[in-house]
């Protein structure tokens, strides 16, 4: 039988790619530190199992494909305890900020059209573009500028006629940049003049670590509120990965009317989960910043941990949950298998992302990783030691 080229063509995840060898390396009895993946470990608030025993029918019945009313009500609160004025009709429940995002390329894109995005990307932008057949075109942004993001007239230089959106996360995974005040109305500037949509995927918006720095989002923006787009997602702000619900949200109505025919096609996100995100998401302001004080003590352990290795760079995150890191090797890819294959430290090796998984253009990343600070203070600390230890002997 035929599979399509689109399937073929499309790349593993950077992030779970490594996984059959770290199985494999943990069937020997190594403990193997997953620095690779943005799971938390920090536990769901009890309000989400509250949530769950609380649904208020004997029946699980589809949800409207919108979403729930509980839930959509609960979103536009939150939104408003910071500053923004949501309706329902802005609003759309998915399966997870994946099939959010999914459903804005499909929506957007013809075959062969150009997204724009600023690299190193999330891994899985790729997957989401390859589904609409479109094509990514990087922005370039460099570990030694902080990632800053390029002059505007750099970034006009990448516009064609093929051009339909710009895609940025912001905090940046797999970078922790947070983008400026500036740099957000520079994007969104170049979408309202070139008649584009701008997508922030926004799912680490929370987590922003330094008391000088703030989450600039384009529903500050009045003027671009036609262009914009905003995923969200619950999964790491509240430590609910498996909960699968995220949010896509535009105040552009006709947008949000052909989204909705890609909602009804899979009728419905997931009708329980829904009451317990509803729940879930009650959880007041101050919840945040007990977590973000976590996520901080475990970002400095790494940032400095890294530092100190002979060789290493590593720039400060300033938000999201990882770190972005150069290694004096010639390929990360290679090293990271090593690690996983060859290496063991006090029966223990670590596993990473390596970043050419995160870039489109053909050659960068090859000595950069991205490790997630999703795992406990001793967890990162030991980890650390392994890397080191590793670096010593790897050959090149």
């Amino acid at each position: 039988m035929r599979i399509s080229d689109r399937v073929k063509n499309m790349k593993y995840s950077a992030v779970r790619k490594l996984v059959p060898l770290a199985t494999e390396a943990e069937k020997k009895g190594i403990k193997v530190y997953r620095l690779n993946i943005g799971q938390p470990n920090i536990e769901t608030p009890k309000l989400f199992f509250e949530g769950l025993k609380n649904i208020p029918d004997h029946i699980i019945r589809y949800a409207d494909s919108r979403g729930i009313s509980e839930l959509l009500e609960q979103v536009i609160e939150v939104y408003a305890r910071d500053g923004y004025i949501l309706k329902k009709e802005d609003i759309i429940v998915a399966q997870g900020g994946s099939e959010a995002l999914t459903f804005a390329m499909l929506a957007i894109c013809n075959p062969d059209d150009e997204v724009l995005i600023p690299e190193p990307f999330y891994s899985n932008y790729r997957s989401f573009i390859d589904i609409a057949d479109a094509k990514i075109v990087p922005i370039p942004t460099d570990i030694n500028n902080d990632f800053a993001l390029p002059k505007k007239e750099e970034i006009e230089k990448l516009i064609t006629p093929k051009t339909k959106a710009i895609l940025y996360s912001n905090p940046c995974n797999p970078t922790g940049k947070v983008y400026t005040k500036e740099e957000v109305k520079l994007l969104a500037d170049l979408a309202i003049e070139n008649d584009l949509f701008v997508i922030a995927d926004e799912p680490y918006r929370e987590f922003i670590y330094d008391d000088n720095d703030r989450h600039y989002s384009l529903l500050d923006i009045e003027e671009v509120k036609e262009n914009a787009v905003i995923i969200d997602s619950v999964s790491k702000h509240y430590s609910a990965c498996g909960a699968r619900v995220g949010f896509l949200i535009s105040k552009n109505n006709d947008f949000m009317s052909y989204i909705m025919k890609f909602c009804q096609a899979r009728l419905a996100a997931p009708t329980v989960e829904q009451y317990a995100v509803a729940n879930l998401m009650k959880a007041p302001k101050k919840y945040f910043k007990e977590i973000k004080e976590i996520y901080k003590k475990r970002r400095d352990i790494i940032v400095n941990s890294l530092n100190k290795i002979k060789g290493v760079t590593c720039s400060a995150p300033k938000g999201a949950i990882y770190a972005f890191a150069k290694l004096p090797v010639e390929s990360s890819e290679d090293f990271c298998k090593w690690l996983l294959t060859d290496f063991v430290y006090d029966n223990s090796t670590v596993m990473l992302a390596p970043g050419e998984g995160f870039y489109e253009t053909e050659g960068l990343g090859k000595q950069e990783v991205r490790f997630s600070f999703c795992v406990g203070e001793n967890d990162i600390e030991k980890a650390m030691k392994v890397l080191e230890e590793a670096l010593k002997v790897y050959k090149k």
